[in-house]
């Protein structure tokens, strides 16, 4: 029995902290877990940037309601859903994902949550739980299933080490050359045949 596990953003659909980036002008937001390995860190940059700026929540999701998947997404991933089961393990948060996941066709998508008040400001954010896409993976495993795991950050690193098979989609060279022992793609099609290899 298998499974893919794959990230959200950089995989299937685009950053979507730089989106909220070149639309606001707020340069520091352009930031993701590709450039600071430490979540916590990373989202309390992000907390106090929304604070400072007075961005609401409604104003990021009128940003995310414009994106795309990324080019060819839609499709690779209709193709993957109709040969294994796959679920998408992300660090965005359900209150920003659902635009994007309609445009998917619904994958299923285990992430966060955010906390927002009654001004709907965000304030504070809610993970499933730490390290949680290499403890999905585990918990996978544990059932029976053997594991692919993709993605393109050092926050996916996790996932990918503790799966059976696992690659690199679009990382960027630091994150290959400090992982050399992972696979690296760089497209759709070579992801595709990897995970072909092993069902």
């Amino acid at each position: 029995m298998f499974i893919v596990c794959l990230d959200l953003e950089g995989v299937l659909v685009p950053e979507i902290w730089i989106n909220v980036s070149r639309f606001t002008g707020i340069d520091e937001l352009k930031l993701t877990t590709r450039d600071i390995p430490d979540y916590d860190e990373l989202m309390k940059r992000r907390l106090s940037l929304l604070k400072e700026h007075n961005l609401t929540l409604a104003e990021i999701a009128g940003v995310i309601n414009r994106m795309d998947p990324l080019p060819g997404a839609g499709k690779f991933l209709s193709a993957l859903r109709e040969k294994t089961q796959v679920i998408i393990l992300s660090d965005t948060f359900t209150q920003f994902a659902a635009p994007l996941m309609k445009k998917l066709s619904w994958p299923t998508l285990f992430c966060n949550q955010l906390i927002v008040n009654d001004e709907g400001r965000i304030v504070d954010y809610v993970l499933r739980q730490a390290e949680g896409k290499a403890k999905a993976v585990g918990a996978f495993q544990s059932m029976g299933f053997q594991v692919f795991a993709a993605g393109d950050s050092y926050n996916d690193l996790g996932m990918i080490r503790r799966a059976e098979r696992g690659a690199l989609f679009c990382a960027p060279p630091a994150i290959i050359k400090d992982n050399r022992d992972i696979p690296a793609v760089q497209d759709y099609p070579q992801l595709a045949a990897l995970i072909d290899q092993v069902l």
